[in-house]
């Protein structure tokens, strides 16, 4: 038998956790069971590529916390993306968006609240999962906007969080400066 370091069994919890984070944000309730819910993990490459793309962003917009946050990214070895594709769920009578209807909603360039309320609910049932496994994360909403730009989740994807994943002694997701 082989002897597996604590490294390699660590980021092997972490992966398999990354992916059960994905499917409770699938089978998560959704308003009338559409499902406008995109997942993805990210790391290696496409993780650096996040990560240089947020320190850009906070250099441009001298937004200190992007790049706050992209330094947590870098240790992490993997993270995961939740995103939602926005489209309005067509209730008979809602109205929440601000516009008469549907339609109106669409024509005018509103948000249906259902989409985002949606993703909010499959971001909770994903990091409820990392908590059960004990993997220390933090829902990133400067990840979410850098992988939208980036178009990690597909084009359709106009709202996302990021949740980077790490397992080390002490939580690198808080007491963060800033």
């Amino acid at each position: 038998m082989s002897i597996v370091t604590s490294q390699e069994s660590e980021n092997y919890g972490i992966r398999v956790t990354a992916t059960l984070m994905c499917t409770a944000a699938r089978t998560a309730p959704k308003a009338k069971g559409i499902d406008n819910i995109v997942t993805a993990l990210v790391d290696k490459q496409d993780k650096q590529k996040l990560v240089d793309t947020m320190r850009e962003i906070a250099a441009d917009f001298n937004n200190e916390t992007f790049a706050r946050d992209a330094e947590a990214v870098e240790k992490c070895p993997i993270l995961v993306l939740i995103g939602t594709k926005l489209s309005p769920i067509n209730l008979r009578l809602c109205g929440l968006c601000g516009f008469k209807d549907c339609v109106q909603c669409v024509e005018k360039g509103g948000l249906c609240i259902f989409n985002p309320g949606d993703l909010g609910i499959a971001v909770g049932s994903a990091v409820s999962v990392a908590a059960n496994h004990r993997v220390d994360n933090r829902i990133m909403y400067t990840v979410g906007f850098t992988a939208v730009k980036l178009k990690l989740l597909g084009e359709e994807v106009k709202i996302a969080y990021g949740i980077p994943l790490s397992a080390t002694g002490k939580n690198p997701f808080f007491d963060r400066k800033i």
